[in-house]
């Protein structure tokens, strides 16, 4: 049938009729036109900004209030189902809808908000918003000698097709859900991975201490220290290459992305290359050390190989460290990435555009370690930490591609 989506709820059969966003809105206003200022701990001010670009949620990163007498601004006041949207600039066409959770929020001279009627339902409106069939009008419609912008009149023009208000809350409550467990799993990551840099700042040693601020239970000897090349020897990767040599052979070589990614070396983030018995090879057990950057802090990267598939070798752009003592591999991935050890090797980086270091630099950095026994702890925890990120942000991926889907089928598609 004609104007019905490819996926829809049992029980609807109807054809969804065309409307513009005005036949559905009870207005469409402009925003507050005032400054804003420092957050006075009750009176929130939404902006372009503060609307997150990948979740269109209001960001409360920095929060601030109207710099405004708000005495007879409660016009300005947005309400349970309101939706915003940006009128001008790069941003222009992105949406927010108000959530009682947000509490007291004013939306800027920059916003448009669309009040939706009672005959329709605002977050299927607002689902609609982030439809193939919007970014469409947006794009055209926004199109300015000056930067782009879409003004009140022409946001009300939007066409969408619309079914009856209950096939609307069945969408809109279940796009809904989709965006609640995204953003679920979006915020577990962002937490893990923060407190994995916590944790990295104090289960390491600092300045010259002998112990860290947090360690395992059951662990009481001093950490020892020594320079890192006492533990191991350099050698260099692949040399004497053109690019002709590369993207073809039996042999791999480890990428620079891979090293300056990774903790543990991905072993799927290799490139064929053919077998030269003049390179040096790789072994399990390796450290990798990236040589260059365009900033100080992103300089000597560093990656532990812990697996490998045939004759591998090392990209240019990197040098290998083999250890000759004992070490838990994966302690010493993370030690290597502790803000003490990067600490020292951010100041080794010399440069203007572009910052180097030497691989006999990197072996004069001072280094603490424990006992075999509490490295494996060390090393296993951050090896879980790392884990539960990946499992969050292979989830969040995953639902993101469903709702792309669910966007692409539950909505028809203009031709």
């Amino acid at each position: 049938m004609a104007n019905t989506p490819k996926i829809r709820f049992k029980g609807f059969a109807d054809a969804w009729k065309w409307r513009k966003l005005s036949d559905l809105c009870v207005s469409l206003e402009y925003g507050l036109n005032a400054a804003a200022k420092e957050f006075d701990g009750k009176n929130k001010y939404i902006r372009i900004t503060d609307i997150d670009d990948t979740s269109r949620e209001f960001s409360l990163a920095d929060l601030s209030s109207p710099d405004i007498c708000l005495e007879g601004m409660s016009k300005y006041l947005l309400l349970n189902g309101d939706i915003v949207f940006a009128r001008t600039g790069a941003s222009v066409g992105k949406t927010y809808i108000y959530k009682e959770k947000d509490g007291v929020v004013y939306f800027a001279g920059f916003l448009i908000r669309a009040k939706i009627n009672q005959d329709n339902d605002a977050e299927f409106v607002f689902q609609s918003t982030l439809s193939a069939n919007y970014e469409k009008y947006i794009r055209i419609t926004s199109q300015r000698s000056g930067q782009p912008g879409v003004n009140a009149q022409e946001y009300g023009g939007y066409p969408l097709l619309v079914p009856r208000k209950e096939e609307q809350q069945k969408i809109g409550y279940f796009l809904r859900g989709l965006d609640h467990l995204i953003n679920l799993h979006q915020r577990k990551c962002d937490e893990a991975k923060e407190l994995k840099k916590y944790m990295l700042q104090k289960m390491f040693p600092q300045n010259g201490k002998k112990i860290p601020k947090i360690r395992f239970a059951g662990f009481t000897d001093d950490w020892e220290q020594h320079k890192l090349g006492e533990a191991g020897q350099t050698y260099t990767g692949l040399s004497g290459k053109t690019k002709e040599d590369f993207g073809h052979g039996q042999a791999r070589f480890v990428t620079y992305m891979n090293v300056f990614s990774n903790p543990v070396s991905d072993p799927e983030m290799t490139e064929p290359i053919e077998i030269d018995p003049r390179q040096n090879e790789v072994q399990v057990g390796d450290v990798f050390f990236t040589t260059s950057s365009e900033t100080p802090e992103e300089v000597g990267m560093s990656s532990v190989l812990l697996e490998k598939q045939g004759t591998t070798y090392l990209n240019s752009f990197c040098f290998g460290f083999r250890p000759t003592e004992q070490f838990d591999s994966y302690f010493l991935a993370y030690m290597l990435r502790s803000e003490p050890i990067r600490e020292q090797i951010i100041l080794l980086a010399q440069g203007i555009s572009r910052y180097n270091i030497s691989k006999n630099k990197v072996m004069e950095i001072t280094v603490s370690v424990p006992s075999l026994n509490e490295q494996r702890y060390v090393g296993k925890y951050f090896r879980n930490l790392d884990y539960l990120i990946t499992l969050h942000q292979r989830k969040f991926d995953e639902l993101k591609e469903v709702k792309k889907f669910m966007l692409q089928n539950m909505f028809p598609q203009k031709g």
